[in-house]
């Protein structure tokens, strides 16, 4: 059991570190011109770019909203970034923002 802890420990360090997070994303039509790559996020600033990355496929977002207001996501992805993730389906999916 405590080899698990700290194992578990020094991963949310590492994370932490390296500026990433991981959390659920949803999709959202968003601001932003058709086709754009964007996101919003509840921490990171204006014009910043996010890499999320779900089942092997990457997209670099640009923050340009804040969200998601339901508890427990941690991004919003607009509709071609969950289209180049391929999240469309599912709808909520765990992600690795970076």
């Amino acid at each position: 059991m405590n080899r698990i802890f700290m194992t578990l420990m020094a991963a949310v360090a590492f994370v932490s570190e390296a500026n990433a997070e991981s959390g659920l994303a949803s999709y959202y039509g968003g601001r932003g011109h058709r086709g754009e790559m964007t996101c919003a996020h509840r921490t990171r600033p204006f014009g910043s770019m996010v890499t999320v990355s779900y089942a092997g496929r990457s997209v670099r977002c640009r923050v340009n909203d804040r969200g998601p207001f339901i508890r427990g996501r941690a991004i919003d992805v607009s509709i071609s970034a969950a289209r180049a993730l391929g999240m469309i389906r599912s709808g909520v999916v765990m992600v690795l923002l970076e």
